[in-house]
């Protein structure tokens, strides 16, 4: 399969910057983790860029809450939860996650879906001049910058981690 013959990895393609969507790659394998990812393109796994939708919860109401956090820890959902002014963070399900990015768990890029989603994009991945991130299914990911995560997501820089 070619990058582009996916039409969920099309769909983050059509999104990015000519020059990120140029460089995804489409992995032999299934990079279902930041670990996994992390030895297919031979980063740390800091630099990889974690997907992870949650349900926020506001006045008993879900919505989604897109958390693009550093592969090296997790997001530490009280904090979220503030940061965001809901009353709780729930994981979201398989069913939710493809009700509102169009992708499977595992392959959920920062862009490409059906519309806008709140986001917050983890300030640790500054800390790399590369990051890399899902590109709409489990095989594919491509080379990003914070700087153009925060930007191609209208995603707010925050401190997800405690």
């Amino acid at each position: 399969m070619s990058s582009l013959d996916h039409p969920g990895i099309r769909k983050v393609a059509d999104a990015l910057p000519p020059a990120s969507a140029a460089g995804i790659v489409v992995l032999a394998d299934a990079v279902r983790t930041a670990a996994q990812a992390a030895d297919a393109v031979g980063v740390p796994v800091g630099a990889i860029a974690n997907s992870l939708l949650f349900a926020a919860i506001r006045d008993g109401q879900a919505s989604p809450l897109l958390v693009l956090t550093s592969g090296a820890h997790r997001a530490d959902t009280g904090r979220v939860a503030d940061i965001v002014n809901a009353d709780s963070i729930k994981h979201a399900d398989p069913d939710f996650v493809r009700e509102h990015t169009g992708q499977v768990i595992g392959g959920v890029s920062p862009v490409g879906h059906p519309a806008p989603i709140e986001t917050l994009v983890d300030e640790a991945l500054r800390d790399h001049d590369v990051v890399w991130a899902a590109a709409g299914h489990p095989h594919a990911v491509y080379p990003t910058t914070f700087e153009e995560l925060v930007d191609i997501t209208g995603g707010t820089p925050a401190q997800v981690a405690s």
